[in-house]
C-alpha cells in the first residue's frame, strides 16, 4: 500500500516503505524513474525517520545523492561519518563501500541518481549496528 503523505516541505510523496531487509528503522522510496530510456539509471527519493539508516552497500557503477530535506550521515568504509544537509551532494565511486541515513535527531530526505549495469544497481551488505551508528555521531 502507497502512503502518499508529504512532509510540509517535500515535493514528492513518501512512496512505499523500505525493505526491513535494507533498512534499520523506517525509510520510504519513491521511484520516480524507474529506468531511463537507455537503462543506465534510475531516479528515486528516499526518506528516513530519525534513527533510520540503510546497510551497508555499494553500486557496481556508483551512486549521487542530492539532499533534499533534513539532516544525514553518509559514511564510507573505514573513513569517518560526514553529516549531510539540505543542498548537499554526494558523489558515491563505483564499489564503494558505504552507507547513509539520518541523524538520530532529524528526518532526511535524498533524491538517489544510481547507474545501472548488467549487475544490477546495487550490492546489499550486512547492516550497520548499533555501535557503529552512534560512533557516526561522535
Amino acid at each position: 500500500m502507497m502512503d502518499t503523505s508529504q512532509n510540509k516541505s517535500s515535493i514528492f510523496s513518501k512512496g512505499e516503505k523500505a525493505s526491513p531487509d535494507y533498512f534499520t528503522g523506517n525509510a520510504w522510496v519513491n521511484i520516480l524513474v524507474p529506468k531511463d530510456e537507455t537503462g543506465k539509471y534510475s531516479i528515486g527519493d528516499v526518506s528516513f525517520e530519525p534513527g533510520c539508516r540503510n546497510n551497508w552497500h555499494t553500486h557496481p557503477a556508483g551512486q549521487v545523492l542530492l539532499v533534499t530535506e533534513g539532516l544525514g550521515i553518509y559514511q564510507e568504509k573505514g573513513k569517518t561519518a560526514r553529516q549531510l544537509k539540505k543542498g548537499d551532494v554526494v558523489v558515491i565511486p563505483s564499489h564503494t563501500l558505504h552507507w547513509h541515513g539520518a541523524t538520530k535527531d532529524s528526518h532526511f530526505t535524498h533524491i538517489a541518481i544510481t547507474n545501472i549495469t548488467e549487475k544490477g544497481a546495487v550490492d546489499w551488505l550486512n547492516p550497520v549496528t548499533d555501535e557503529e551508528y552512534a560512533a557516526s555521531h561522535a
